[in-house]
């Protein structure tokens, strides 16, 4: 069976409402349904589509009974809940450069673009509240016609 596209990504978090309003209000996804898991947590999604379960899952560290999460997911030690390892960034195709960037400035959040010549693509690099780095594309052009190109 061959694998299709990426369903989601799941962001183990001790910030819930850090993460929450970076995924939505910065990158403008949006919260919908989620299953009542034995733990906290919010399902994120883009535009008005809830037909593929979300594109984020951010899964909460209950401090105060961390069992249901254990229990579902397994244990994970709190000081590995930074970064993303192995895995370098995960990617969004995006659009509103100009946009973006009024958000992430409004935001206080430091990002980095640049534009790949052979490929009509413009990147933007910026760190979600738990240090995973998430890439942002938008057309070449449309960095040029923002400045950016």
């Amino acid at each position: 069976m061959p694998v299709g596209k990426l369903a989601h990504y799941s962001v183990r978090t001790t910030a819930l409402e850090a993460s929450r309003a970076f995924y939505c209000t910065v990158l403008g996804l949006h919260e919908g349904f989620r299953p009542d898991f034995p733990f906290p947590g919010a399902w994120l999604y883009r535009e008005g589509d809830e037909a593929d379960y979300g594109v984020v899952h951010l899964i909460s560290v209950d401090r105060a009974d961390p069992s249901g999460l254990d229990n579902y997911l397994g244990e994970k030690d709190e000081g590995a809940l930074q970064g993303s390892a192995a895995v370098d960034h995960l990617a969004f195709l995006a659009t509103d450069l100009v946009d973006m960037r009024r958000r992430l400035d409004r935001a206080g959040i430091a990002f980095r673009e640049r534009t790949v010549p052979t490929l009509g693509l413009h990147q933007m690099f910026v760190e979600d509240p738990s240090g995973i780095t998430i890439e942002l594309n938008f057309s070449a052009e449309e960095a040029r016609m923002a400045g950016a190109a």
